[in-house]
């Protein structure tokens, strides 16, 4: 199990009908098996992740609200990657249970 613990990642990738773009921080705090995070930027005004280790998969569900104050949610399976300069990438999997669609987010550690 790879710690996240203090970590903040921006997105090097989005799927099409992903709403975080390279504007987007992620706060990510680690206690154990379980990981939780805070995000912002781009059209996220807010945004919620609340998980778990699960052997080498991370599982989350999140929440955020957007521009013009809407609601979306939905569960990734992430799965964690150390890049050659040592940095982390995160592969998000998601699927959003509040509107239609599924995709790939790449998150990259931010230094």
């Amino acid at each position: 199990m790879i710690n996240l613990d203090g970590l903040t990642m921006f997105v090097s990738s989005t799927a099409d009908n992903g709403v975080v773009d390279r504007d987007t921080r992620l706060h990510l705090l680690q206690r154990g098996h379980r990981v939780a995070a805070r995000y912002a930027g781009g059209r996220v005004a807010r945004g919620w992740l609340i998980g778990r280790w699960d052997g080498e998969t991370l599982h989350f569900r999140y929440a955020q609200r957007e521009d013009g104050s809407a609601i979306h949610a939905g569960h990734s399976a992430c799965q964690v990657h150390q890049l050659p300069d040592g940095r982390l990438r995160l592969i998000e999997h998601f699927v959003w249970s509040t509107r239609q669609g599924s995709g790939v987010n790449i998150f990259d550690e931010f230094r």
